[in-house]
């Protein structure tokens, strides 16, 4: 009897095992060589063409480097997998004495269609698609010239494609999250040099989580100059109810930046997001009535011929509010808003602004409507500024260090009350 036993636990462990080796495929046994030299696109494409036509798996790129001179397309139901599962850092290249991306793990060298960006993606996700645990190095681009262009590293599409625990060390363009549904972006690290992330022409909610793009892979003076000039982080266009989690940038011309396409515009719910050296921290071109949610923000701007951490531009007609948000960095302005849209500060701190004492206001609000309550000012200095296009402005039960100073021009509608500040007087705000 046992041994009938152990004989079926036998068979049934030795069919498991032949079940999981079926749904696992390993690059090296198409072709791939890892040496940082073979061009290893065919042996890759051949390995996902078989777990596509499977059904559906796991292609396995162990420990190594592994050149490209074409892209691949990954099919339906395939995960493409490297070594890693929490996204690694390799700032080799800047910091000597640290790894650098061909040092370990699983890295791959892209070179396909350098100097131009209009050509396919490098790696292209379909419904239900993974790439986990990979490097994605550019080793042609130069750490101390102004970048190449390139096509974008990822492409997203489809139904739930997920990018999870990815480095993109020093692409052109990082990720293109455009036409899908429900794409998941997490634990993604690196140094996008002109388009971070692309969100467009989305209709069921997209996330995007634990992503930080930091200059680990180059600050050399040319190079991160464009970036600061060029770079935009984080882009938005049509988005029904995009939902942000913990995101960083640092060193672009524009940190967040929501802009209206074909498609139409953006609505979501932000949290826990930050800018940091970024000319503008975020730049609303237009958004959609519905709202941009931004709570548990941080912002910081203090490089650029204008630095201003917050600009709503003038054809918004949408809603942003700015929740429980930190804005500090010697900048110029806190806040340029202009458009028929509304915007709201609610407990907000705004700790520097004026750089250069030219008696700038922390929020020039140049029209449409604005709500800011609860907030604290912490420099004596014009806290606000509302043009004559202003059509309606509550400012109340703010903190004020020094003297309140508003200057109130608007001949809309605009309520100015219980300020605190350290002048016992009140003040209206009327010139």
């Amino acid at each position: 009897m046992r041994k009938r036993i152990a004989l079926t636990l036998a068979g049934v462990l030795t069919c498991c095992v032949a079940l999981a080796e079926v749904d696992v495929l390993k690059v090296q046994d198409f072709g791939a060589k890892g040496d940082g030299k073979t061009d290893d696109t065919a042996a890759f494409q051949k390995a996902l063409d078989a777990a596509g036509k499977a059904g559906g798996g796991v292609v396995n790129a162990s420990r190594g480097n592994y050149f490209f001179a074409g892209h691949l397309n990954v099919p339906p139901a395939v995960t493409l997998k490297g070594v890693w599962e929490s996204v690694p850092a390799h700032n080799g290249i800047r910091d000597a004495g640290l790894p650098k991306p061909t040092d370990d793990g699983t890295t791959f060298l892209v070179t396909e269609n350098a100097g131009k960006e209009d050509g396919p993606a490098f790696i292209t996700l379909n419904h239900n698609t993974t790439l986990k645990g990979v490097v994605i190095y550019y080793p042609d681009q130069n750490p101390a010239e102004e970048p190449k262009p390139y096509p974008y590293a990822i492409a997203m599409r489809g139904k739930n494609p997920a990018v999870l625990s990815v480095e993109l060390l020093n692409p052109y363009n990082g990720i293109d999250a455009s036409r899908n549904e429900r794409h998941l972006i997490r634990d993604v690290q690196g140094q996008p040099l002109r388009r971070g992330i692309f969100v467009d022409h989305i209709y069921d909610i997209g996330r995007i989580e634990n992503v930080h793009f930091n200059p680990w892979w180059s600050m050399k003076p040319k190079l991160f100059a464009w970036q600061q000039a060029h770079g935009e982080a984080f882009i938005f266009g049509k988005s029904d109810w995009q939902y942000v989690f913990n995101t960083f940038c640092f060193g672009y011309n524009v940190g967040y930046k929501f802009i209206k396409t074909q498609s139409g515009d953006c609505n979501g719910n932000f949290l826990g997001i930050g800018a940091d050296d970024c000319f503008t921290a975020l730049e609303v071109e237009e958004c959609s009535r519905i709202g941009l949610l931004i709570s548990n923000g941080e912002f910081v701007s203090f490089h650029g011929p204008d630095p201003t951490m917050v600009r709503v531009g003038t054809n918004n007609t949408g809603s942003v509010r700015f929740v429980n948000s930190a804005f500090w960095g010697p900048c110029n302005q806190i806040a340029r808003i202009a458009g028929k849209g509304t915007v709201g500060f609610s407990d907000c701190t705004f700790v520097q602004w004026d750089r250069n004492k030219e008696g700038k206001p922390a929020l020039q609000i140049e029209s449409g409507s604005v709500i800011v309550r609860g907030c604290e000012f912490q420099e004596n200095k014009p806290q606000i500024s509302l043009g004559q296009d202003v059509r309606r402005a509550v400012v109340t039960d703010n903190l004020i260090k020094g003297k309140l100073q508003v200057t109130n021009q608007s001949k809309g509608n605009v309520a100015l009350n219980n300020n605190a500040s350290d002048d016992v007087k009140a003040e209206s705000g009327k010139p």
